[in-house]
């Protein structure tokens, strides 16, 4: 039986009267709901423009596109340019790289903060490097005052994967607004949940237009009258209505999924303080334990699930930690994909080369684990996990 686990839902009587407001409506495909919950969180997360879509997985295939489409010369990417990533995040924060043919560059993750290492990430920058696409990973921010630092007068450009990093924040500024656009998730085990979905944001008009074309069919229909990717529409909607101009996909969300974000985003500042919250009883907990070492935050983390990592002198394996965990019914995983390069097969269909060695990456891939967080208390749990690592090996 689960004591533990990863994730737990936040709905209540406002998520399912939203569901049932969409119901009503008989309206299920992207509408109002939807537009409405881009105005507010384009307005939360401090950005011009919010594009909602159907996850945080084409949320990030359509960021990638749309670089492709700008007719701006200094953010316009070709096949073959090269984008440096970390060596640790999810699947598909990489996949859109391959589906265009860009050069991937990978490069080690820091063990403390698991994020990339900016030490490393400066020395393999090259006049070929065309743009970085950093990853907030577990609720952690990058530090992007150095990044920044790193890539000035350099033509490069940073985009943000912050599908587990949603509501951390660096001085006041959120955590997916520090690039040329960032990707947002809201599946379930997220900080917010409309069942699947997902974000993109930017405070570039024409990016924005581009997107709104490409996230349904390539068409004109969603672009406003004067646009930037064709200019003027007609006035005929019927002329307009099947009128495509870019190669696009459908990676519309549904009514309902926009109806829940517009509920949960309401509660996410209290999820947050709650999920920090809990944060600081775990590492009051685990800060100084002897053989497990935890994520270093930056900035003021959001706390997406909590990692474990064996330190070298600790006298016992990953797989007997992960045992006595389950048997007490803790739920936990791999820290996102550990590290990706082990993932051979797929990787024969990548043009990449690794920078420098990957030493952190492959240890948090033998040595780490992360156990959830919620955004209601579970001070029992981190006790509960707490009493089992301090005491029960």
């Amino acid at each position: 039986m689960t004591t533990y686990a990863l994730a737990s839902s936040t709905w209540d009587d406002n998520e399912y009267s939203a569901i049932q407001r969409v119901i009503d409506s008989d309206m299920f495909t992207m509408g109002k709901e939807v537009a409405q919950y881009e105005k507010d969180f384009a307005k939360f997360f401090g950005a011009k423009y919010s594009l909602m879509v159907s996850s945080g997985s084409t949320a990030n295939l359509l960021m990638i596109a749309a670089l492709f489409f700008t007719k701006n010369e200094s953010l316009k990417l070709k096949r073959g340019d090269e984008i440096i990533v970390p060596a640790v995040s999810w699947s598909t924060t990489y996949f859109p790289l391959q589906q265009y043919g860009l050069k991937v560059k990978f490069v080690d993750i820091d063990l403390d903060t698991l994020n990339m290492d900016l030490d490393k990430l400066e020395a393999a920058i090259t006049e070929d490097t065309r743009a970085i696409l950093s990853v907030n990973l577990l609720g952690n921010p990058n530090d992007y005052q150095k990044m920044n630092e790193i890539i000035a007068g350099r033509n490069i450009f940073i985009l943000e994967d912050n599908c587990e990093s949603m509501g951390a924040t660096i001085n006041g500024k959120q955590a997916g607004t520090f690039g040329v656009m960032g990707t947002y998730s809201s599946f379930f085990s997220h900080h917010i949940a409309t069942m699947e979905g997902g974000c993109v944001v930017t405070d570039d008009e024409e990016l924005y237009h581009i997107l709104l074309c490409i996230r349904a069919h390539g068409w004109t229909r969603n672009l406003p009258k004067f646009n930037k990717v064709t200019g003027e529409k007609s006035d005929d909607p019927f002329e307009e209505s099947f009128k495509f101009v870019l190669p696009g996909y459908n990676a519309r969300p549904l009514e309902m999924s926009g109806a829940l974000g517009i509920e949960q985003l309401k509660k996410l500042p209290s999820f947050i303080e709650t999920r920090r919250e809990n944060a600081e009883l775990f590492q009051t907990l685990f800060a100084d334990h002897p053989y497990l070492r935890i994520q270093k935050e930056t900035g003021k983390s959001s706390w997406f699930g909590f990692s474990l990592v064996l330190k070298e002198n600790a006298p016992y394996s990953r797989a007997e930690l992960v045992q006595l965990l389950s048997e007490n019914g803790v739920e936990c995983r791999p820290i996102v994909t550990g590290n990706f390069l082990k993932n051979v097969d797929v990787l024969k269909l990548f043009d990449y080369e690794v920078s420098g060695t990957i030493e952190s990456a492959e240890y948090i891939d033998e040595h780490g684990l992360f156990v959830g967080n919620h955004q209601n208390d579970i001070r029992a749990e981190i006790e509960l996990l707490a009493s089992l690592l301090c005491e029960g090996l």
